[in-house]
């Protein structure tokens, strides 16, 4: 997925992971447990492995605010279907996607 990495601050991925294990690698929106970082079990297709990777969304729709109350860790299922819902204009089409 492109991201404009000037929007987010050099720690990104450190944040980004601090969420994510807080919440025990699981997404906060359909409890479905997510691979860690690194983790890609070689029985999996791409398909599944992007369905468990888990990300982190910002509830409002702004990568320079990462306040913890504003970062909900999502997998790629749910995290797609919040942006498709929002329709927003910052999310180029094909930015998230299953394959």
């Amino acid at each position: 997925m492109p991201i404009d990495r000037q929007r987010y601050p050099k720690n990104w991925n450190s944040i980004a992971t601090s969420v994510k294990e807080a919440v025990g690698w699981r997404c906060q929106h359909c409890q479905r447990l997510c691979l860690r970082s690194g983790e890609k079990p070689p029985d999996l297709t791409r398909f599944e492995w992007t369905k468990a990777t888990l990300s982190v969304h910002h509830a409002n729709f702004t990568p320079e605010s990462n306040q913890p109350e504003n970062l909900i860790a999502l997998c790629t299922p749910c995290h797609l279907a919040l942006h498709s819902r929002a329709r927003r204009s910052d999310v180029s089409p094909g930015q998230l996607s299953l394959w």
